[in-house]
């Protein structure tokens, strides 16, 4: 994936609500818009990188791209698992990614239990490769320190919650 590594930030929006009730893996949702505009060779699946909320630090993360075979969606999603623990929920807030690595297509399972594991592995396995020199270097990016004090990108002033960008 030619795209990669990617960087993206938008507002957390509120999603399908089962990431913290059904699975126990909280995540964070992007709105329609930062999901409409990924690049075309970024397909469905795990992906693994970097993330911090406002002007917070940067921690690992795991995000599932797609539609959720399992609970048969039918609208496209980017939901995002902050490798943190927060005291609360951050809606409203400004995500930045950068998307580094890609674990797996997208599949559907036999059982919530085996969802959980599967997303429970691709954590274990985010957190192993983000240990790589290569992709320990992009937790420093200046894409992080791009953020004001009120959460928004420095570099512009107009309706920036909704900002997308790739820096390479």
């Amino acid at each position: 994936m030619k795209s990669l590594p990617y960087f993206c930030r938008g507002e957390v929006i509120r999603g399908f609500g089962r990431g913290s009730k059904e699975l126990g893996i909280p995540t964070a949702n992007f709105s329609d818009s930062v999901v409409d505009n990924l690049p075309a060779d970024i397909s469905t699946g795990i992906y693994y990188g970097w993330a911090c909320v406002g002007n917070g630090d940067v921690h690992k993360m795991v995000m599932s791209i797609g539609w959720n075979p399992y609970y048969k969606n039918t609208k496209k999603s980017m939901e995002t698992h902050v490798i943190h623990t927060f005291k609360e929920d951050f809606y409203g807030e400004v995500l930045s990614v950068v998307m580094v690595g890609y674990i797996r297509p997208e599949r559907s399972y036999d059982s919530l239990e085996a969802l959980i594991a599967a997303i429970n592995n691709d954590i274990e396995e985010a957190k192993v490769n983000l240990e790589l020199a290569e992709h320990l270097k992009l937790r420093e990016d200046n894409f992080f320190t791009s953020i004001s004090s009120t959460g928004l990108p420095t570099t512009t002033t107009a309706s920036t919650s909704q900002t997308i960008m790739n820096g390479h």
